[in-house]
């Protein structure tokens, strides 16, 4: 197994976090040395490539066009009023792409609820995730052979849930069985992460903590985070390993997670089977649609981070390997539209759910206060109508 988590925590450049008057300074500016890399901005080889045949180097880059063509089209459904709100994925593709196929056909994977591309990848379809957020309950049927756990939406909730779920595995002796959870930089500054990663590192559990640091919690910078010098050195706490990588090169990132995924199933002796990934990368749009990003980021940095865009970076390397060629673009691009019209089509196509259904799917017995809440809206929905709720102003 190649090591690759020595000296990966290792000092930032001798740049502070704050600049001469206070302003915040970008992560971009102060990257570490020692971030693990395979592909340079401009898809060059500059590190060691993971091993992967070419049918699966054309099924990540199909995988990333997807994830990019049907963010683009959820927004505008969004932008359209056809569905309620959405968190955009576009720039971490790499990053989710990449880690999901590093993943065994038996492990698992806890979401938070930007990880739309992710969640194709290990089985999940597209209608479902367009009708979980169109606000039907039926998107949270998630197929028995996928393994992912429900969406979280509540930030770093879902960190001891997967724990928990990988000290069950251990429990009952499933040890070929490891999973990926995966959070935002924001849950680093909630409790649950703490408490998650200390119970993950008591216990050793097979575990792969995976933080998509996309460099702002909705309008709050890392820099504004912590004033440690990486995210994944916070690993260290809790006795296991933390390893950063360029989480807008897709190659890296699923070397770094297999790597990570095979220590959790089969450490060496006295290795702890956790590990945090810190995958450095950037949201090119909005934190959700009800988000607006022009108010605390300037259009400079985007486009410094849209230099880093994981697609034409992969694309360009797998032109020159000759795994690529326009006739083949164009027809994955073809692929990609024809797929995510369909979803759209079949998850539009669903009758619309009744409105008392948002109160059905929280408890197994409605407390009275709920249940009162539910009396009220069922009177109001007789006395004016269905339809009264859905007009428009």
């Amino acid at each position: 197994m190649i090591n690759i988590y020595e000296s990966t925590i290792t000092a930032a450049k001798e740049i502070p976090p704050y600049g001469e008057e206070g302003e915040a300074v970008s992560t971009i500016q102060r990257d570490p040395e020692n971030r693990v890399q395979v592909l340079d901005e401009d898809g060059n080889l500059v590190g060691e490539p993971p091993d992967l045949d070419e049918d699966t180097l054309i099924d990540i880059y199909r995988d990333m066009k997807l994830a990019r063509h049907f963010d683009e089209r959820a927004v505008s459904l969004q932008r359209q009023g056809r569905m309620g709100t959405y968190p955009p994925l576009s720039g971490q593709e790499g990053a989710q792409i990449g880690s999901a196929h590093a993943l065994a056909d038996d492990d698992w994977m806890v979401p938070s609820y930007r990880e739309h591309g992710a969640a194709v990848v290990r089985g999940l379809p597209l209608k479902q995730t367009l009708l979980y957020w169109m606000g039907y309950e039926a998107g949270n049927d998630v197929p028995e052979d996928a393994n992912i756990l429900p969406v979280a939406v509540p930030i770093a909730s879902q960190i001891p849930h997967a724990s928990g779920l990988a000290w069950s595995w251990k429990l009952q002796g499933h040890d070929d069985t490891a999973g990926i959870c995966y959070f935002g930089d924001g849950a680093t500054s909630e409790g649950d992460f703490h408490e998650g990663l200390n119970f993950a590192g008591v216990y050793d559990v097979p575990m792969v903590f995976f933080c998509n640091n996309n460099q702002w919690a909705i309008s709050v910078p890392r820099e504004r985070q912590t004033a440690s010098e990486t995210l994944a050195q916070k690993a260290n706490a809790y006795g296991f390993e933390g390893v950063q990588v360029d989480g807008m090169d897709p190659l890296a990132v699923y070397k770094v997670t297999q790597d990570a995924l095979e220590k959790a199933r089969n450490p060496d002796e006295d290795q702890p089977r956790p590990t945090m990934i810190e995958a450095v990368q950037y949201r090119f749009g909005a934190h959700t649609t009800a988000d607006d990003p022009t108010v605390y980021r300037d259009e400079e940095e985007v486009e410094r981070w849209k230099a880093k865009d994981p697609i034409p970076r992969l694309e360009a390397y797998l032109r020159s390997e000759d795994v690529l060629d326009d006739d083949a673009v164009a027809e994955i691009e073809a692929t990609v539209e024809r797929q995510v019209d369909e979803a759209i089509d079949a998850a539009e196509s669903e009758p619309r759910p009744d409105p008392e259904e948002m109160f059905e799917h929280v408890y197994a017995d409605l407390p009275p206060e709920l249940q009162a809440q539910r009396d009220e809206f069922v009177a109001t929905v007789d006395r004016h109508g269905k339809d009264a709720f859905l007009e428009e102003e």
